[in-house]
């Protein structure tokens, strides 16, 4: 559910949806534990710029699949800067914290979203239903 200074923020700033917004929350955890630290204190667990796109770039295949870049277009996202962009206005509104070296440009040409989403897909599915049979055929 969105939050209200999601919406705030998304409505002053005019460029990308609250979804977009509230995406970077979601994406911290599957970031963090890409990176490594997922069992270290609160304040060890920062990521940077190309750590939390990793996490983004997971969880945007969980979650949407190959649709995942048409979804992200549809939120104003349409390169891998608009999450420096949008990670650095919540920055700014002191929603998320940042180190010294952290910059928007840490998120420039990240990937490109057809070729991670679209192209490098592979779908994955459920070993029960690999071991069914299909309809009609006979167990060997």
């Amino acid at each position: 559910m969105l939050s209200d200074p999601l919406r705030k923020i998304s409505s002053e700033d005019g460029r990308y949806t609250p979804e977009a917004y509230q995406f970077v929350f979601e994406s911290l955890e599957p970031a963090v534990r890409l990176a490594g630290r997922d069992n270290l204190e609160a304040k060890d667990r920062h990521v940077c710029g190309p750590e939390l796109l990793a996490g983004m770039r997971e969880h945007a295949m969980t979650l949407f699949g190959p649709m995942a870049a048409h979804v992200w277009r549809s939120w104003g996202v349409k390169r891998t800067i608009d999450w420096g962009e949008i990670v650095f206005v919540l920055v700014n509104a002191g929603m998320l914290n940042r180190q010294e070296t952290d910059s928007v440009e840490d998120f420039r040409d990240g990937f490109d979203f057809d070729e991670a989403f679209v192209e490098g897909y592979e779908l994955k599915l459920p070993a029960e239903i690999l071991a069914k049979p299909a309809a009609g055929s006979e167990p060997a």
